[in-house]
């Protein structure tokens, strides 16, 4: 009895011995592995499907075919084409002048106006003035004050006050980058307030001018009489 317990207790010594050392060179080899400088590793990942996803994303380019063939995962639209709800803005190359051909795709109202005239308590009076008179706390520091919109802007047309807005004109900067297309189009009618009635404007081409003599083109001569 007393050689078994003896062979029991020794059996059990070992056992507890071995798992004892086989925990701390887990242990060891756990610490040793996660404590590898690796900026992007997290250690040791039990659920690495979870963490590095084999997923296609969005707007990324994969090759396939050993390496022959490259697809991209957005397509890129037809030459032309506009996107649902697009405003438009200014076609590239259009000059200053060009731009009377641009109108307004926001139709108006008090609402749209409303609005229109809070964007230009933000980005505009500081310049322009509250009635846009030209005559706003910073136009005193510019070399020349902006003009009256209900002076020397009065009749400007829609196409090249949006032209203004977006590239900027004279001392002023552009704003394209500090409002949206939408935005500047309801500033645009804000301003028009700003403008007041149109004048008519008489089409100085429309008038027809004397022909000169050289050109005059000669009357029929009466048929002579017989």
């Amino acid at each position: 009895m007393t050689i078994n317990r003896f062979r029991m207790n020794l059996t059990k010594k070992i056992n507890l011995k071995t798992i004892a050392m086989g925990l701390t060179a887990t242990a060891f080899v756990m610490g040793f592995t996660s404590c590898q400088e690796v900026p992007n590793s997290p250690g040791y990942e039990f659920a690495p499907d979870m963490y590095r996803s084999r997923a296609l994303k969005y707007y990324g380019e994969y090759t396939i075919n050993n390496g022959q063939d490259t697809i991209l995962m957005a397509r890129k639209p037809v030459p032309g084409t506009i996107s649902r709800d697009h405003l438009p803005a200014i076609p590239h190359g259009m000059t200053y002048d060009e731009a009377v051909v641009l109108k307004n795709p926001i139709p108006h109202s008090a609402e749209v106006e409303k609005e229109g005239e809070v964007i230009y308590g933000k980005f505009c009076v500081h310049c322009h003035g509250d009635a846009g008179k030209g005559d706003g706390k910073v136009a005193a520091k510019l070399p020349g004050p902006p003009p009256a919109y209900d002076g020397a802007l009065k009749n400007l047309p829609e196409g090249k006050i949006f032209y203004s807005i977006s590239n900027g004109k004279g001392t002023m900067g552009p704003h394209a980058l500090l409002l949206s297309v939408e935005e500047r189009w309801k500033l645009v009618h804000y301003v028009q307030k700003l403008q007041g009635p149109k004048t008519p404007v008489t089409d100085s081409a429309a008038v027809a001018a004397p022909v000169p003599a050289a050109t005059a083109t000669p009357a029929k001569s009466a048929a002579p009489k017989h």
